[in-house]
């Protein structure tokens, strides 16, 4: 092949994954890509990798940066869409230099947040300011609500059947609301909405298995309830490996895993909240996700999900995830009187955030 067509056809490929359609028209990079016997339509960009198409909102973030770094890594990914309302194109430049499989594309702004989803297999949304010292993830509810509203008006229109993956805090009020918006848009689906908790497994795993001497990774702490403060019930008599507690290793465990982001939080000192092992989990949790989705059995994890283990209408417990989402909702098991005297003051508070969310769509 003649050098200079070679490289001319190189350009017409690297073009096709950083520009978007609009901006390859408005600077005849599409005529360039053409007269070298490329276009869009048959570039690389389209997916070289066989794989689900995975969207992160809020992927300029705090979150959103380390968690589109980890989501490339995947080889389960193809095409990695990165949207936000700010500095998408920086994050996608450098991200888009990783030598693996997916291809990244990047979204700015609102008026391309239908062309970020369109297609989508999996959405995984971030998106929302972090807590600050003194801040609770209540007092995150008046902004992030808005944006997640938004955000799944998106997802409604655009890819309806994703499995969507719900971050923005609070999430003991966020799901409610992207389960009301889903519902009003007539496409809400109980199986693939999922409140991620897996930050707090991943803290239970973590702390118990310092008290034990252990692996983290040898460990396995069913945690339940909700996604803020008491809401959060590690089951610690159901731990695996089998194990016991005195009731001070219990009180410490549970306060600790309860209160894993306020350590972050204040440890920060005000320089931002629990943004790399949040991304790590979420990450761990979109991974289980994507095997579901490939057929893959036994992918069991702990989500917040419209439930009927409690008489609450979303709860987190284990489930099994298959190729339409939440497959089999695992019973709470047997919990001792300590784990049962936290469940009622769990889903006091959760029903509280509950309803916040929903009211906040039906007012």
């Amino acid at each position: 092949m003649n050098p200079t067509s070679d490289a001319t056809q190189r350009i017409a490929r690297i073009s096709a994954h950083l520009h978007p359609p609009n901006f390859q028209e408005n600077y005849g990079l599409k005529k360039m890509g053409e007269s070298s016997g490329f276009s869009r339509g048959n570039c690389r960009a389209k997916g070289g990798a066989p794989g689900f198409k995975v969207a992160i909102l809020g992927a300029a973030g705090g979150i959103g940066q380390p968690l589109s770094m980890l989501m490339k890594m995947n080889p389960l990914v193809s095409v990695l869409h990165l949207y936000d309302v700010v500095n998408t194109p920086g994050v996608t430049s450098d991200i888009s230099h990783m030598d693996t499989g997916a291809v990244v594309r990047g979204f700015l702004g609102q008026q391309q947040l239908e062309d970020a989803l369109t297609g989508m297999d999996l959405v995984i949304i971030p998106a929302g300011v972090p807590r600050k010292p003194g801040m609770t993830r209540d007092d995150l509810f008046n902004i992030n609500a808005g944006i997640v509203k938004t955000l799944c008006e998106g997802i409604a229109k655009c890819c309806p059947n994703a499995f969507v993956n719900l971050i923005s805090n609070p999430v003991n009020s966020t799901v409610p609301i992207a389960a009301e918006v889903f519902k009003k848009a007539g496409t809400f689906d109980p199986k693939r909405l999922l409140g991620v908790t897996m930050l707090d497994v991943v803290r239970a795993n973590t702390f118990v298995a310092e008290v034990l001497g252990l692996d983290p990774r040898e460990v396995d702490v069913p945690v339940v309830g909700g996604h803020a403060g008491i809401t959060i019930l590690p089951l610690l008599s159901q731990v695996k490996p089998q194990c016991s507690f005195t009731p001070e290793e219990i009180d410490y465990l549970t306060a600790r895993i309860q209160n894993g982001g306020t350590e972050v939080v204040e440890a920060k000192a005000g320089a931002g909240s629990a943004t790399l092992s949040m991304a790590y989990a979420a990450v761990k949790f979109a991974d289980a996700c994507l095997r579901a989705l490939r057929g893959d059995a036994g992918v069991i994890q702990c989500a917040f999900i419209s439930s009927q283990v409690t008489e609450l209408p979303f709860f987190a417990s284990k489930v099994r995830l298959g190729r339409t989402g939440v497959e089999e909702i695992y019973p709470l098991g047997p919990l001792n009187e300590y784990e049962r005297a936290g469940l009622e003051k769990a889903k006091k508070e959760l029903a509280s955030s509950i309803q916040k969310g929903i009211s906040f769509i039906r007012k």
